[in-house]
């Protein structure tokens, strides 16, 4: 067995190990990361964010392109395939895997392939596919693992037609119903793809309303839109037994309903991936979830191992962990670190959502005096000009002080225009104040003219 020493190595090659991996080869050390799977990118860029994003954005196009009178012209509507959107999916992973690949490459990063375990809390052993073993050790040491799809006992993900938020990237038909069990993030995103493409889907909630951290308008919002789609929401349930069969698969939930449908989904929860890590050789333990407590410098309780990302729980988003990654090993080194906790939402339903900063809710519970300020998709020129006129946009500010308390979207590009708002809020004292939408010249016609509008809205509706 090789043994092989380093100044810092890191477990798993996702965002979060990714930015730790780079921002130590950044500093000299000598640094390598582990991947279980076999090329970097981590489930990020494989099972994540990028296929699902990129199926969105595939659909989204389909949908816009059937909708749009001007190519009723050229032809009849176009249905496209489910496995067929996946296609895009691939192409890009390809070119992420590729990008990211020559990332290690150019910082001279070693990249192992293979299982990891720990043999003491200063040791990696890394088996790969062959059975051969080799000996990591270092000073440092990041876990950055990330998590899978949590998938209870009593439910049968062998079935062909029950599936997870992994497996269901591997789905090689359309179904023509589709049951989704869990209206959390993942849910609600893969409920609207799949409704635009045309499926009827039922999404079951166990809870009283979907997405209930964000402001209350722009979850009720998301809940018309995709009822307005053919999306049957389902609150307050929980399911008994899930039967699959070679038709089909029944749903028997607690309240005495029986559904069913072609395919199944289970969206309900993430666990961390640390059961094959032999955390018990390093001091350290998981929670039932699978998941590991770090202090605000991302170390956990054994001093010089690091844990960011999935693997730590909230918020589980791939620009938080890379920002998390960064200063887990930043800290590692002595450099710069920062606890990330300033995080935009971001959330990839037809249309998406993103917000920043207190709900109406929150403000009204602490008492706080607080004003709104809207601004509608449909009364921008350049939403109109797209097409894309559903959505809005609005920000809540202290009346007397016109302090931005929180920033909340609907509608295309919503994560993006987020951006502008959360970069006035950030600023220190006084900069962050509505008035400088009111006094900023934004270009026309833009969607980030909706801060203007939204500003003056607010502003008019000062006593």
């Amino acid at each position: 067995m090789s043994s092989y020493q380093y100044d810092v190595v890191v477990l798993g090659a996702g965002p979060a190990g990714e930015s730790a991996a780079v921002n130590a080869a950044k500093h000299d050390k000598r640094v390598a990361i582990v991947e279980l799977q076999s090329s970097v990118g981590g489930n990020c860029t494989h099972k994540g964010t990028i296929p699902s994003k990129t199926l969105r954005h595939a659909v989204k196009q389909v949908v816009q392109f059937n909708n749009n009178p001007m190519f009723r012209d050229l032809g009849e509507p176009r249905w496209v395939s489910f496995p067929r959107m996946l296609e895009r999916s691939r192409r890009v992973i390809e070119d992420q895997v590729a990008m990211r690949t020559r990332f290690y490459a150019r910082n001279r990063i070693d990249v192992f392939f293979g299982t990891a375990s720990f043999a003491d809390p200063h040791t990696i052993q890394v088996t790969d596919g062959h059975g051969t073993r080799e000996s990591l050790v270092a000073e440092n040491i990041v876990i950055a693992t990330g998590s899978r799809p949590y998938r209870p006992a009593d439910v049968n993900f062998r079935h062909p037609r029950i599936y997870c938020s992994d497996t269901i990237l591997g789905l090689s038909h359309t179904p023509r119903r589709i049951m989704i069990y869990g209206a959390g993030v993942i849910g609600c995103e893969y409920a609207s793809i799949f409704s635009n493409l045309g499926v009827k889907v039922d999404l079951i909630d166990t809870r009283d309303r979907l997405l209930s951290f964000l402001d209350d308008e722009i979850s009720d919002a998301l809940s018309y839109h995709l009822r307005n789609n053919g999306v049957q929401i389902r609150h307050n349930e929980e399911y008994s037994r899930i039967e699959g069969d070679e038709s089909g698969v029944t749903l028997h939930l607690k309240s005495g309903k029986k559904m069913r449908a072609d395919a199944f989904m289970w969206a309900n929860g993430r666990t961390g991936n640390t059961d094959t890590l032999k955390l018990e050789n390093a001091g350290l333990e998981a929670n039932s979830r699978g998941q590991l407590q770090v202090d605000t410098n991302y170390c956990t309780r054994v001093e010089h191992i690091y844990a960011a990302g999935d693997v730590i729980g909230w918020p589980s988003l791939a620009s938080a962990a890379y920002d998390q990654g960064r200063s887990a090993s930043g800290d590692a080194l002595s450099k710069a670190s920062r606890f990330v906790d300033d995080i935009p939402t971001g959330i990839y339903t037809i249309p998406e959502i993103s917000s920043l900063g207190k709900t109406e809710r929150e403000l009204t519970d602490a008492r706080t005096p607080y004003e709104v300020g809207q601004a509608f998709f449909k009364d921008t020129a350049r939403a109109q000009i797209t097409g894309d006129t559903v959505g809005m946009l609005k920000i809540l500010f202290n009346p007397r002080t016109l302090e931005i308390y929180g920033i909340h979207c609907f509608g295309d590009q919503a994560s993006e225009i987020l951006h502008i708002g959360q970069a006035i809020m950030n600023q220190p004292g006084e900069s962050n104040t509505l008035a400088y939408f009111v006094n900023t010249t934004f270009n026309y016609p833009t969607m980030a003219e909706a801060y203007r509008i939204a500003a003056h809205n607010g502003l008019n509706r000062l006593h």
